[in-house]
């Protein structure tokens, strides 16, 4: 099977991530960048998305099974081929943030539409298929909490070290409600309290700060299924959390951790969190959503979609997702 795949951040890591699980199950792609750059503080302008659209009408003709959106964004332009089936993949601030209504103008006219989460599929208001983002859970693994910190330069060890991993500047994430979070805790704490933000580093190193950490933070307005807390699962790191997404889901019956809906619980979680000193049993939880298992659902949805079924080796993933609906 050969897909075209659109998106607007080809680095995404648990994309390409998913597209290296998929090769592995003899799916092949191509792959259609929208046009200028982006980051935390710049968008692309309409005319980049418009430039883009060209491209994608002559590569489509080339012998594509099915072609794959990644973001809202990216519907528009699939739709505007005729020759393929369209997935689309809704990230999360595609259902929640300003893109909305152009993903819900899309949705119905692909062949296939995926979620991270039940609570997005609420939000979209239509039929579709959920498939959390996977974890590579030999990346993410637990390690010695002592080495991992020294690995990334955290060689203070007074004190506790609370992972936001993300960048102050993305407004979504909701930093200053962390920062706010974790100065309340150090003023009640003997020991200090630090706020570590991380964002920009290679992903391979991400796993380090998820084993040097004593807790992560999720403060965000919204989210799908958050990748930070599966990969903080994947490393057994406490998570203390508000109530966005699967982020529940994903927490049910990971010890310590803890799912907040106001700023005194979040204070209260971490604060409780920190005094234990424990690491969690989140590991179990995360192989649930482990790339294997996430692949193989996406690889159903493909063949579907495209009327193919693609001959794969034993992924050694012996029980399937779940809590996914199928559509028949």
């Amino acid at each position: 099977m050969h897909v075209l795949t659109l998106t607007t951040n080809v680095d995404a890591p648990f994309m390409t991530q998913q597209m290296e699980a998929l090769e592995d199950r003899g799916v092949s792609f191509s792959t259609v960048s929208i046009s200028g750059t982006a980051d935390a503080e710049t968008s692309r302008s309409p005319a980049d998305y418009l430039r883009t659209v060209p491209t994608v009408l002559r590569e489509a003709g080339n012998g594509y099974d099915l072609v794959h959106a990644h973001y809202g964004l990216t519907a528009p332009m699939a739709l505007a081929q005729v020759r393929k089936p369209v997935v689309l993949s809704l990230w999360g601030s595609d259902v929640h943030g300003p893109v909305a209504p152009i993903s819900r103008a899309s949705a119905p006219f692909c062949d296939e539409v995926v979620v991270m989460s039940r609570e997005m599929r609420e939000v979209l208001g239509r039929e579709c298929t959920v498939i959390p983002d996977g974890v590579d859970l030999e990346k993410f693994r637990p390690e010695p909490q002592d080495r991992a910190a020294s690995e990334v330069g955290w060689d203070d060890a007074n004190g506790y070290d609370v992972l936001f991993p993300y960048s102050p500047a993305r407004q979504v994430k909701n930093y200053p409600r962390a920062e706010r979070v974790v100065t309340v805790v150090d003023n009640l704490l003997e020991r200090p309290v630090r706020l570590r933000t991380v964002s920009g580093v290679d992903h391979d190193a991400v796993s380090d700060y998820m084993n040097a950490a004593d807790a992560l933070i999720l403060t965000s307005h919204s989210e799908g299924s958050p990748n930070s807390v599966k990969e903080a699962l994947a490393c057994n790191l406490p998570v203390v959390a508000v109530d966005v997404g699967d982020v529940r889901e994903r927490l049910s019956g990971v010890e310590p951790s803890r799912v907040a809906t106001s700023d005194e619980e979040l204070i209260q979680g971490l604060l409780e969190i920190l005094e234990r000193g424990e690491r969690s049993n989140g590991r179990e939880a995360a192989r649930e959503v482990s790339i294997n298992r996430t692949a193989e659902r996406m690889l159903e949805v493909y063949e579907r979609v495209a009327g193919t079924v693609v001959e794969t080796e034993d992924s050694g993933d012996e029980l399937p997702v779940q809590g996914i609906p199928r559509l028949e």
